[in-house]
């Protein structure tokens, strides 16, 4: 069974536009346990909606796990996983809309906002795909 998910990094750092002109990257430099922990969880094929952190505050884009945890090789304390770009989204949703809409309100993104990584109901990845004017279908 596929599982959704959101991953957030600073746009400054490393944009969805670097990651579809690299096409794939290890997703490496988590250290929270929890975060760990659903990295473990990730399955080859699950989706990823990429968000852009800091001054955007926005889903952006959408991503795919090409590999499953593996030991993150900036630490081999902790675990990574390979990703690879879907593609953008026809229009990226801000957190300010995510805030507003009451199909939302459980999203581990605003209950637990400092997570680098949190999983997704099937129920809010296709609300936020509606949001976007987007039709992908995972």
């Amino acid at each position: 069974m596929k599982t959704f998910w959101i991953v957030k990094q600073e746009p400054d750092n490393y944009p969805f536009e670097q990651l579809v002109a690299d096409k794939r990257t290890d997703w490496t430099g988590v250290r929270n346990y929890q975060a760990r922990n659903l990295l473990r969880r990730m399955q080859i094929g699950d989706v990823i909606f990429y968000y852009h952190s800091g001054k955007d505050k926005c889903v952006y884009g959408i991503a795919r796990v090409t590999k499953s945890a593996f030991p993150d090789p900036t630490d081999t304390d902790w675990v990574a996983v390979e990703i690879e770009a879907v593609r953008k989204l026809v229009s990226s949703v801000s957190l300010a809309r995510i805030k507003e809409n009451p199909a939302l309100a459980n999203l581990q993104l605003l209950k637990q906002s400092r997570l680098s990584v949190s999983e997704v109901s099937e129920a809010e990845f296709n609300e936020i795909i509606r949001m976007a004017g987007d039709d992908f279908r995972g």
